[in-house]
């Protein structure tokens, strides 16, 4: 069982185990909880309260979530608590000599870490902000100061925004928890920036992923594991369109879930791949669920809750159910509620999981016709204020004094002052307004017809705490207007071409006109074969005619 206990002021949870004794100590605070213009603020924490413990003989790691900060550690009794007394003291008195060091440590890491399918599903579903931040790198990192770090600190760190938790037979002799007072810190309430679901956006990505949130409940996480032996079946065995068909459900301290599916495809089966993973969402949406798939799942749920270090394994979601005020079931209860799931209720998780769904499909291709709504890429609206010209192009930059607004043909792109998340600033004088909705706006000064002091009065809208200062750009990484090709100027007569060409002239003009008359002559006389002699004198006269005028042609067609 899994006792309630106090340590220094801080919720403690002890429960058995028969293996290594492990604990960590959890934290109410995640990356949902900053702003994009100070992101990565709780990282670096994170990075300073465990840099001086070094290259430790046992195992120690932290990680920051969206809605929660952990440090974990396995080893003996005397290392759990060395451990953990350290990095309370940290966090009370933060290293800030290394500072800049763990700054590009983590710019190294964001940099080095490989992309993944559902990275960007955070920003689309709520934009550039709470719980869409985890799509966006750590801007904030380069302003943060020693003050920022011992404010946020102090707010987010204490002994009532904490619970421990501990793998083992008893509290660790010598562990302190020196932090300070504070307050419980709620779950940020999650932002949307869909204005109508079921939708989708198109990605780079080769897989199909769809991304909902439920309620949380025993049927949602059951639900999830029905639906993947469903794409397991449909796409790997039956159809052997996909390898990878999997799904996940995470509750997010808030009384919901996000429940996501995912199944990968060749380049030349993405349209059969989104066409059966659809194809199962309707069969589920319609309640056509198996009730041998159910078994399966419930089954294995109840295998899990069978093995002797039950308690032990479930401490870490215990511990943040504790943090986040969210109910914690016994193993019994557990059981029960495993029980008397149906098909009932998966049919109404279903009905939930499609109404809130937000589908990413590979690019080039579409989701409309399954009734799901293009997510927004561009604003529905545009501010009121002087329009700059596009150097080259359609389109230009409208500033007003409550925002500013692109104009592309495609659609306007429209970032206010107040719902401006972080404006990126590089010293060349580009900008780039990100808003809360996650429309990006960029600003290229050497792109478009700006009268001198725009940048500043933009610069000066936005709020001062959403600027984010961007290293310098090389000359070749500032685009510049392609060069207009402008025609050549037509090349000056030389002195001798008038007097050709008047000559040229003159004789066509006198040729042709004593031609023209031998011509009209012959047609009105009575011309007997003997006159044959006489039209080919004429026929010469022409051959003349045409001759004499080639200069005039030619010398206007150099000059062309």
């Amino acid at each position: 069982m899994i006792q309630h206990l106090d340590v220094d002021g801080v919720p403690t949870l002890l429960a058995p185990t028969g293996g290594p004794m492990h604990a960590g100590l959890t934290f109410r605070v995640g990356t949902a909880d900053e702003t994009l213009a100070r992101a990565g603020i709780t990282h670096l924490i994170e990075h300073l309260a465990l840099a001086p413990l070094g290259l430790a003989d046992y195992h120690i790691n932290g990680m920051t979530a969206p809605a929660y900060t952990m440090f974990h550690t396995q080893g003996s009794e005397a290392d759990i608590a060395a451990f953990l007394t350290a990095v309370c003291a940290h966090l009370q008195d933060l290293p800030l000599a290394r500072l800049e060091v763990e700054k590009e440590i983590l710019r190294t890491e964001w940099s080095s870490r490989g992309a993944a399918a559902i990275d960007d599903i955070p920003l689309w579903r709520h934009g550039a902000r709470d719980f869409g931040l985890t799509s966006y790198p750590e801007w904030g990192l380069g302003a943060l100061t020693a003050d920022d770090l011992r404010e946020w600190a102090a707010r987010w760190f204490t002994r009532e925004n904490a619970v421990l938790w501990i793998a083992g037979e008893r509290v660790p002799a010598g562990l302190r928890l020196a932090l300070p007072a504070g307050v419980r810190q709620p779950v940020p309430v999650a932002s949307s920036a869909l204005p109508q679901t079921p939708a989708y956006f198109v990605s780079g990505s080769r897989a199909v992923v769809l991304d909902s949130v439920v309620r949380r409940s025993t049927a949602a996480n059951i639900f999830s594991g029905v639906l993947e032996r469903e794409l397991y079946r449909s796409l790997r065995q039956d159809a052997g369109l996909s390898y990878t068909t999997t799904t996940g459900y995470e509750p997010r301290g808030d009384g919901y879930a996000s429940l996501r599916a995912l199944a990968d495809a060749l380049a030349e089966k993405q349209d059969a791949v989104l066409g059966g993973f659809i194809d199962v969402l309707a069969k589920m949406r319609v309640g056509r669920i198996e009730q041998a798939d159910l078994d399966a799942t419930v089954a294995k749920r109840e295998d899990f809750l069978g093995i002797a270090e039950v308690d032990a394994a479930r401490l870490p979601s215990y511990a943040l159910n504790v943090l986040t005020g969210q109910p914690n079931s016994t193993i019994d209860e557990h059981r029960a509620e495993l029980k008397a799931v149906n098909l009932t209720d998966l049919h109404e998780v279903a009905g939930e999981m499609m109404a809130s769904a937000l589908l990413m499909v590979p690019g080039g291709h579409r989701a409309d016709w399954a009734g799901f709504v293009a997510a927004p890429t561009h604003s529905a609206d545009t501010v009121d204020g002087t329009t700059y010209r596009a150097k080259q192009g359609a389109g230009g930059l409208r500033v007003g004094t409550d925002g500013v607004t692109y104009l592309n043909p495609s659609g306007p792109l429209t970032v206010r002052y107040d719902s401006c998340s972080a404006m990126l600033a590089w010293p060349d004088g580009a900008r780039q307004l990100i808003g809360a909705d996650a429309i990006v706006l960029h600003i290229e000064p050497t792109m478009l017809e700006l009268p001198p002091g725009t940048i500043q009065a933009i610069d000066a809208a936005v709020p001062s705490d959403r600027h984010v200062t961007m290293p310098a750009r090389t000359p070749e990484q500032i685009p510049q207007p392609k060069p207009i090709a402008h025609q050549e100027e037509p090349a000056g007569r030389s002195w001798w071409e008038i007097p050709v060409m008047v000559l040229s002239s003159l004789g066509t003009l006198l040729m042709g006109g004593f031609c023209l008359l031998l011509t009209i002559g012959m047609f009105a006389a009575d011309s007997s074969p003997d006159d044959n002699w006489f039209w080919g004198v004429i026929a010469v006269g022409w051959l003349l005619t045409v001759i004499l005028a080639l200069p005039i042609v030619l010398l206007n067609r150099r000059r062309r």
